[in-house]
């Protein structure tokens, strides 16, 4: 069982090495969930838009507009999806921004001021977020691409100069375009890497499950992104310090199934995996119950009918609950892997040594045949005599019947 031991915890490190202990699909179906959500946080974070005052003079007119300040957004399409190999897209189309600003007009010694209620209309914005593991094994955004347009705006503006701010309009408008354009994208880069980024840190990496015990949900890599999913490999248990003792026990007689196509053999046992922590008492960490099923192929060579095994399926799984045995998958493999390493060649040794048939001595199987049927095998083979019987018969005879049969001094000379 110590053979055993060392090689599951070697093949335990390998599969801690190379493959995931969890592996998370997000589907697109999955991002439609998050998608208002994400819209909510998105407008929420576009009516922080700061843009700067928008001051100047035509001729006599001295114009100022401050306290510039979004107040809705009108989605009228939106995507959100995935862009191998690290990106998730956002992509809204022919939206309109409500804006509410402040106006100050002097013309020579008239003065006139008020808010103004506007709207950006034929907005679309397009960014990424591109998505990496940071040292710490967390998914970060790394970075976030981003384009930002703004078609139109329009501005409802009233008032003692109506007029002329009808003829000043079409300039006004145009620069707050360009002063919103200019706008947009440093808060989504802000939002994604700074926002998004403080709330995947309140994410636990590790977790422990007691003083010897932990998981490590840490990313073994970048989350890699196709045109439908994102998948996320997560690690195996956290490194242990204490020796690990697995306990393989049968719990029934094997069952043999023979057909025509083959034999197989199928046991169902139990496995314990314990720490074994330096003098202190055992901890279990687990236990499961294993199906394997085998193939058995039979042969005669000699006097004896051997047989070699060969593990074909094997499964585990736990008792207790089905979220357990969901979270022995990893196991499967590495476990099997170490089936076939270290206890197969131990049963094929003892089982090829094979049944001895019966026969006497100097008499020997040759041209062996065996044969599946359905539920039984026949064995066919011929004589070989590899001594003669009288030879046999006087190596075997007791002494006392050998002395008994042999011929008298006087009988001799005669």
């Amino acid at each position: 069982m110590a053979l055993f031991g060392a090689l599951f915890l070697a093949l335990l490190a390998g599969a801690h090495a190379e493959f995931p202990g969890c592996k998370i699909r997000v589907t697109s179906k999955a991002l439609e969930l998050v998608k208002q959500e994400g819209l909510r946080f998105l407008e929420q974070e576009l009516e922080t838009i700061t843009i700067p005052d928008l001051r100047g003079k035509e001729g006599h007119f001295y114009y100022n507009i401050s306290e510039v300040k979004v107040t809705e957004l009108q989605l009228t399409s939106s995507e959100l999806d995935f862009q191998p190999q690290q990106e998730l897209m956002l992509q809204i189309t022919n939206a309109s921004l409500g804006l509410r600003f402040r106006r100050q007009l002097l013309y020579w010694f008239f003065y006139d001021g008020g808010y103004i209620n506007a709207s950006a209309e034929g907005v679309s914005i397009r960014t990424g977020l591109e998505l990496s593991r940071d040292p710490a094994g967390r998914m970060k955004v790394s970075n976030v691409s981003c384009q930002a347009s703004v078609s139109r705006m329009h501005a409802a503006f009233g008032g003692t100069f109506k007029k002329v701010y009808d003829f000043l309009s079409t300039f006004i408008t145009s620069g707050m375009r360009f002063l919103l354009n200019q706008q947009i994208c440093p808060v989504l880069y802000h939002a994604g890497t700074v926002l998004l980024n403080s709330l995947l840190d309140t994410v636990p990496v590790r977790s422990s499950v007691d003083e010897l015990v932990g998981i490590d949900y840490s990313l073994m890599k970048d989350p890699v992104a196709s045109t439908s999913n994102l998948d996320m490999d997560f690690r195996s248990p956290a490194v242990i310090d204490s020796p690990l003792k697995l306990e393989l026990r049968v719990l029934a007689p094997p069952r043999c199934t023979i057909k025509p196509s083959g034999t197989t053999i199928s046991v169902t046992a139990s496995v314990t995996i314990a720490l074994v922590p330096p003098d202190q008492p055992e901890v279990q960490l687990s236990s499961m119950t294993m199906d394997a099923r085998l193939s058995a192929k039979m042969a005669l060579r000699g006097k004896a009918l051997r047989t070699q095994l060969d593990l074909r399926r094997f499964r585990i799984y736990s008792n207790h609950s089905a979220l357990e045995s969901l979270a022995l998958i990893p196991l499967q493999a590495p476990l099997k892997t170490m089936l076939q390493i270290g206890v197969m060649p131990m049963l094929n040794e003892r089982t090829w040594r094979g049944v001895q048939i019966p026969l006497p001595e100097g008499i020997n199987f040759v041209h062996e045949v065996v044969t599946n049927h359905a539920g039984f095998l026949t064995i066919g083979a011929d004589l070989h005599f590899a001594k003669g019987l009288r030879e046999v018969i006087e190596k075997n005879r007791p002494a006392d019947v050998r002395a008994s049969t042999a011929p008298t001094p006087s009988t001799a000379a005669v």
